[in-house]
């Protein structure tokens, strides 16, 4: 049988490409396309010898152009949702919009049946603790939440520990927005996260964020959300730390 020919859509970083070399499969890759340019130097880095295309498949195919009959209208609908999106959370610590029942909210945002269902997930053996995923020879505090953030998105954090068996999942926006982009990982394993969350409501901010800094919280680094990913040893991430980190800093001056 001749190897395939494999043109890697929505390329990434590689993950298909890695996943079909260790298939054993007698494929090669052709081409590889993205419009990611982070994504596109950690492919090039990591597959050096194939075609990589900045573009999108819609410029490929040649598909024919519909114009729209109110194209004002479209983007300004297309802003609205932006803008939309981006509206930062009312956060408040406030006990009174708690409920009650299995919905009942017991610290950060997180319902009865949500925490049953995490417990669930942490205790499936089957699955691999975080911890055997981590870095060990990485200086971590650069990683570290600002307090800024901690405070802003405090209940909205997916917090988990190092004997966890689980996480979110991670997306493109990790490190740049805090909601809904993936886990953090809480590095002091002798505090109790319920009583820090519970001892929030009769605090001022300057003892929310102590409190909260008790916890030690901070983000995956590139290398470590690529063994969570299943990508091999070898796999070079290219200069993403450092790209990471700037959006990291960013954070920090917001």
């Amino acid at each position: 049988m001749e190897p395939l020919r494999v043109l890697e859509l929505y390329s990434g970083v590689g993950g298909m490409h890695h996943a079909l070399r260790e298939s054993c499969i007698p494929a090669q890759v052709v081409a590889a396309i993205d419009v990611n340019t982070v994504a596109n130097e950690v492919y090039k880095y990591n597959f050096p010898h194939t075609q990589l295309l900045a573009k999108t498949i819609e410029v490929l195919m040649q598909f024919p152009k519909i114009e729209s009959v109110h194209p004002q209208k479209d983007t300004m609908d297309v802003e609205n949702k932006i803008q939309e999106k981006n509206i930062e959370p009312n956060i408040s610590f406030d006990s009174s919009t708690q409920c009650s029942g299995k919905d009942a909210i017991l610290f950060k945002l997180e319902t009865a049946e949500e925490i049953h269902r995490k417990n669930q997930q942490d205790s499936d053996l089957s699955v691999k603790m975080l911890k055997d995923f981590l870095e060990d020879d990485t200086d971590m505090n650069q990683y570290l939440l600002p307090p800024k953030s901690l405070l802003r998105y405090a209940l909205l954090l997916d917090i988990v520990q190092p004997t966890c068996r689980r996480s979110v999942c991670f997306t493109k926006g990790y490190g740049s927005y805090i909601e809904g982009t993936g886990s953090v990982l809480q590095t002091a394993e002798d505090v109790q996260i319920e009583n820090i969350y519970k001892s929030l409501t009769k605090l001022s901010q300057e003892e929310q964020i102590t409190k909260l800094l008790m916890l030690k919280l901070r983000y995956f680094t590139p290398k470590e959300i690529a063994n969570l990913l299943g990508f091999p040893p070898e796999f070079g991430m290219w200069d993403t730390c450092r790209i990471q980190l700037s959006c990291i800093k960013t954070l920090k001056n917001l």
